[in-house]
C-alpha cells in the first residue's frame, strides 16, 4: 500500500464512538480491543471561563487502515462511518497540505 494516512478535525469531534463501533464490528474484535479509540482530553479550566474539552480518535496498532475495504475501493470503516465527517482518509502528501490550513488537526499514517 502507497504512504496514505488519516487526517483528524478534532476541532469538530463529538465523541460519539462510532469509529470505535465500526472499526469493532468490522474487524470482529474482542470486548476492550480497538484498531481506532476515542481518547477524552480534560475537562479543565484554564483561567476565565475557558475550558479544555475534546475528542481525539486515534488508531491503535491493531489499525491496518481496513486493507481489506482498501483493495475493494472503499474508505476505511472509521472514515466512513463518521458522523462528524472530522475523518478523512488519503496520501499523506494531500492530507499534510490540510494541516497548515487549520489548527486541532492531526495527521496519522499507515
Amino acid at each position: 500500500m502507497a504512504d496514505y494516512g488519516i487526517l483528524v478535525d478534532y476541532e469538530w469531534c463529538t465523541g460519539c464512538h462510532t469509529c470505535e463501533v465500526a472499526c469493532q464490528m468490522e474487524h470482529k474484535l474482542p470486548v476492550g480491543q480497538f484498531g481506532m479509540k476515542v481518547a477524552e482530553i480534560g475537562p479543565w479550566e484554564y483561567g476565565d471561563g475557558k475550558w479544555q474539552y475534546a475528542y481525539l480518535p486515534a488508531p491503535t496498532d491493531q489499525c491496518d487502515f481496513c486493507a481489506e475495504r482498501l483493495s475493494a475501493g472503499k474508505q476505511p470503516t472509521c472514515v466512513h462511518h463518521c458522523q462528524a465527517e472530522c475523518l478523512k482518509f488519503g496520501p499523506v502528501d494531500e492530507l499534510a497540505r490540510e494541516l497548515g490550513k487549520k489548527r486541532k488537526q492531526v495527521l496519522f499514517r499507515n
